[in-house]
C-alpha cells in the first residue's frame, strides 16, 4: 500500500511505481494496492506466474478507509486486513480477534 496513486495508470505505470518510488519487486509474491485521491477507487497489483493480475474496485457509494502511509511510503497489512479495507472497515477493526502464535493446547 502507499498514498495517493493516479488512477489512469495500468499495469506498467503501477509496476514502475513499485520498483522505483517503493523499492520493492513487483514480480515477488506481494499484493500490491493503490487508492485514488478521493478514496473511493482501488487497484491491486499481482504477478502470478507468468503475468500481472490487476483487479480494480470502485465504490458508486462511500470512501475507503485508507490507512496513512509510513515514511518510507508503503505498509503492510494481512489477508483480513485487506478484507477489512474492502468491506469498508479500518484496519484497526476492534471487533476483531487477535490472531494468537506460539500457543499450545
Amino acid at each position: 500500500m502507499s498514498g495517493i496513486t493516479d488512477m489512469r495508470k495500468s499495469i506498467d505505470g503501477l509496476s514502475l511505481i513499485v520498483a522505483d518510488v517503493l523499492e520493492m519487486d513487483p514480480l515477488s509474491n506481494a499484493w500490491f494496492i493503490f487508492c485514488n485521491r478521493g478514496r473511493d477507487k482501488i487497484k491491486i497489483l499481482f504477478w502470478d506466474t507468468n503475468g500481472f493480475w490487476l483487479y480494480y474496485r470502485r465504490l458508486e457509494k462511500g470512501r475507503f478507509k485508507w490507512p496513512k502511509p509510513t515514511a518510507a511510503g508503503h505498509i503492510h497489512i494481512s489477508t483480513q486486513q485487506l478484507n477489512w479495507l474492502l468491506s469498508g472497515l479500518t484496519l484497526e477493526n476492534p471487533q476483531a480477534h487477535q490472531p494468537l502464535y506460539g500457543r499450545e493446547v
